[in-house]
């Protein structure tokens, strides 16, 4: 339960700011990120990110596993362009009969990709660490986000903690009683433990349905509420974004 537990109770530099603000520069750093045709932007907001995030002392273990699945991607997708793409051939290897080809134009592409994906990961758990959930819903309803959509969000993050409960207590019973004691009887034990969660997903949100009708719910959430622009956020926030838009144009 812990590595779900928001790490933004400590005051640190980007605890006060506006949502709304930390969303539309993230917004422009991520744009800036996927059009740039190189190396270099990509990991400058990528250490910058790193950076705050030692700065807001988010734990390792919970910073690694954001990170794990976007790098395993990226590695993938390097491996595919050195092996399967380009025309530049760079080395050559016969394995088991099979002709193994890796090509450098096809590196280069990969390593272009995976920086990418490596700054804009960065960006978006810099923005994921520093603000709140519901402040971060409502700065998405402020940029016209769909209601529903942002409706929807709240609720799964609401009730995603209720069924991870619910699945550890599962979890634990099939573990005392060896249901994990082979790979057969692991994903058997797996199987019912994922059908348990299906049906009680759907239990839950039939009963969340009809209590919110009865209780008149029409779609207005008051959390969704903002509060004024301060000047001193804005500029600061114009000024770094003018000094990334510099370093991204070098």
């Amino acid at each position: 339960m812990q590595l779900f537990f928001e790490h933004l109770k400590k005051d640190h530099l980007l605890s006060g700011i506006d949502a709304r603000i930390k969303l539309i520069v993230a917004i422009v750093l991520l744009m800036l990120v996927l059009s740039y045709k190189g190396f270099a932007f990509p990991m400058v907001v990528a250490i910058l990110g790193f950076g705050l995030c030692l700065c807001m002392k988010i734990p390792f273990q919970v910073f690694a596993l954001r990170f794990s699945e976007p790098l395993f991607i990226a590695l993938v997708l390097v491996a595919l362009k050195c092996f399967f793409s380009g025309s530049d051939v760079m080395f050559s290897l016969n394995l088991l009969g099979l002709d193994i080809v890796g090509h450098k134009d096809g590196l280069i592409d990969g390593l272009m990709i995976a920086c990418r994906i490596v700054g804009a990961v960065s960006i978006a758990a810099v923005l994921g660490f520093s603000t709140p959930f519901t402040r971060l819903m409502a700065g998405l309803s402020w940029l016209r986000v769909p209601k529903g959509f942002i409706e929807v969000l709240m609720f799964a993050y609401r009730y995603i903690f209720v069924l991870l409960e619910d699945a550890l207590v599962i979890y634990n019973a099939q573990k005392n009683r060896l249901g994990y004691s082979s790979i057969r009887r692991g994903l058997t034990s797996f199987g019912t433990l994922a059908g348990s969660l299906t049906l009680k997903a759907f239990e839950t949100s039939q009963n969340t349905t009809i209590a919110m009708v009865q209780r008149g719910y029409d779609g207005n959430i008051p959390m969704l509420k903002h509060a004024p622009f301060r000047s001193s956020e804005v500029a600061c926030s114009i000024i770094f974004v003018i000094i990334m838009g510099a370093i991204w144009k070098i």
